[in-house]
């Protein structure tokens, strides 16, 4: 275990191991990713119900703090808190009192005062939801939604959940992430899911300027040409071109590089013919995937959105239920003490 992931452990999970931060999948080992993922499962016919309800978080209050723009998995978010019979907030920061001239700090613990027992934390800085975890409100459980470049981790592990429904496991798979690695925080996230949970083969297909100078570093095989990184492929991750975060000029155009590497029913025949085919979203048709492939029958892509609920109930009830015994151990110590 290297020293990051050895942080990341310790502020993630209580001492007996259980889950009390969703912050990133660094230092989380496969049983607790497993744990994520069966957790998932039982929680999808939670949505096939008449009342799509379980009371596991009734009287809680849940938090969406996003600094940063995202109606899909804010929405998600908070789907999966009110199907937990969560109590849920979501602040808008563009007329909160952060832009009012108060600090992050001052707002977050004017919010904790409240008795607010978790937030979910997207924002464009790296490592925002560590920060907020560690220094401001410690006591409260964070979710990170996606911080910078650096990890959205609920996104990849509803991406595994998807993969484990379609192939079985992860034993043997090849599988590829295409496109925009350089800018994605849930490539980085999918690679080390993959990774954890034994996948054979992790490779990443993009041109030389979108792809971050440690890959090779994050045990993926690289390849510069689609034909080749096709082939026999199990899954292939089509991801969206980060337009707001690229500084420069790093692509030709948008459609050369469809031309290169965007996904066409041509491209997907080099893959194996139960190669599945999946997008984190929103999608840019005819930028990096075909429609054709988009809303054809190897792709999953609808399911990884009925997915992200059920994980995203998964992460909540976990991290809720570590944060409680956590406390409640804190509270026989002191009574011992």
């Amino acid at each position: 275990m290297t020293d990051t992931d050895a942080f990341s452990s310790s502020i993630q999970l209580t001492a007996d191991g259980r889950l009390k931060h969703f912050l990133t999948l660094d230092g989380l080992d496969r049983e607790l990713l497993t744990d994520i993922l069966d957790t998932a499962d039982s929680f999808i016919e939670v949505g096939e119900r008449t009342i799509k309800k379980v009371p596991l978080l009734r009287g809680r209050t849940v938090v969406n703090l996003f600094f940063e723009s995202s109606t899909r998995t804010r929405s998600t978010f908070e789907l999966a808190a009110k199907r937990l019979s969560a109590d849920v907030l979501n602040l808008d920061i563009n007329t909160s009192a952060t832009s009012k001239g108060e600090t992050l700090s001052d707002t977050l613990l004017n919010l904790e005062a409240m008795a607010s027992d978790m937030f979910v934390v997207r924002h464009s800085q790296s490592g925002a939801a560590h920060f907020i975890a560690e220094t401001v409100t410690p006591g409260v459980a964070i979710i990170n939604a996606g911080d910078g470049r650096h990890a959205h981790p609920t996104q990849a592990m509803l991406d595994m959940l998807t993969i484990r429904q379609h192939k079985g496991g992860f034993a043997g798979l090849r599988v590829a992430i295409v496109g925009d690695i350089l800018h994605s925080r849930v490539a980085r996230s999918q690679i080390r899911a993959l990774h954890t949970l034994g996948a054979e083969e992790v490779r990443v297909i993009a041109p030389a300027t979108l792809l971050p100078r440690d890959v090779e570093s994050l045990g993926c095989k690289v390849e510069y040409d689609m034909a080749r990184g096709l082939k026999d492929l199990d899954v292939v991750i089509m991801l969206r071109l980060q337009r707001e975060r690229m500084e420069g000029a790093l692509l030709p155009s948008e459609r050369e590089f469809y031309k290169l590497y965007g996904l066409s029913q041509d491209k997907l025949a080099l893959a194996k013919p139960d190669c599945i085919v999946m997008h984190p979203g929103p999608i840019n048709r005819g930028v990096e995937i075909e429609s054709a492939v988009a809303d054809g029958p190897q792709s999953v892509i609808l399911n990884q959105v009925t997915n992200g609920i059920a994980v995203r109930m998964a992460v909540m009830s976990m991290a809720m239920s570590g944060q409680v015994a956590e406390r409640s151990l804190a509270a026989t110590r002191e009574v011992q003490s």
